[in-house]
């Protein structure tokens, strides 16, 4: 709506609209290229119809469900990474959901250090829209709390059918009750290895995450739709000491 607004005629207002940082960044971008936009980053945005826009350089904001995937891949595996180009504040729900699991953060202007060496501890999480718990990263935790010392419990509120991870999960070992929003997770000493399929972004990504912390061999089917959000995934966490080889259909 913001982007056909821009160039529509008169005044535009977007009522409820999201207060994800990247709906601000947006705005940011739009006006750089003469476009009329305020309030963006609250409840109200405001557009101003102009004629024409015109280019500019713009570099976006860093991915904050990329940053914080990282950041569950440590709780996950363990070790210590330093994440450069992030915004603290921008991932602080997922922060603090990692710290009460028990891995150690420290934050700074636009790095993250985290490290995690002992089994995590289970968190309850809900989704809700920015600055609340994003449910992009509600996948992800999931597979943190399979392996966490007790019973964590998830919900989900954003989206309905966000949980088709859950059973693929569960061919690796996972012990869980899921209903409508709810999942009860009950952590599990070890996972193993399983052939499973990515029926989503996030989940495949939670699979690839479960398959570091997994005994023998995961393959994960479908694993191009983990590609949608991540640029060569597999790449860095391969990087970091992981051992995942991808192989092409």
């Amino acid at each position: 709506i913001m982007m056909a607004a821009v160039l529509g005629k008169g005044t535009t207002i977007i009522r409820n609209a999201a207060k994800e940082p990247e709906i601000t960044d947006l705005q940011n971008m739009l006006n750089k290229m003469g476009a009329k936009v305020r309030g963006a980053g609250t409840p109200v945005i405001k557009i101003e119809g102009v004629t024409e826009l015109h280019g500019t350089e713009y570099t976006p904001i860093p991915d904050r469900i990329v940053a914080g995937t990282l950041m569950t891949a440590v709780g996950i595996a363990g070790g210590e990474i330093e994440i450069e180009n992030v915004v603290p504040e921008h991932i602080a729900a997922i922060t603090s959901k990692l710290v009460k699991s028990s891995c150690k953060v420290r934050a700074f202007c636009d790095r993250i250090v985290i490290s995690s060496n002992l089994r995590t501890k289970a968190v309850d999480i809900e989704t809700s829209p920015y600055p609340a718990f994003p449910t992009d990263m509600q996948a992800q935790l999931f597979a943190l709390c399979t392996i966490a010392n007790g019973t964590s419990v998830i919900v989900e509120n954003v989206f309905e059918n966000r949980y088709r991870h859950a059973a693929e999960l569960g061919r690796m070992g996972a012990s869980f009750t899921q209903k409508d929003r709810t999942a009860i997770i009950r952590g599990v000493d070890k996972l193993t290895g399983a052939r499973v399929k990515a029926w989503d972004l996030r989940g495949g990504a939670a699979m690839l995450l479960a398959g570091l912390a997994a005994e023998g061999e995961t393959i994960i089917d479908h694993a191009e739709l983990i590609d949608r959000g991540y640029d060569k995934l597999h790449e860095t966490l391969n990087a970091l000491g992981a051992q995942i080889i991808r192989k092409e259909n």
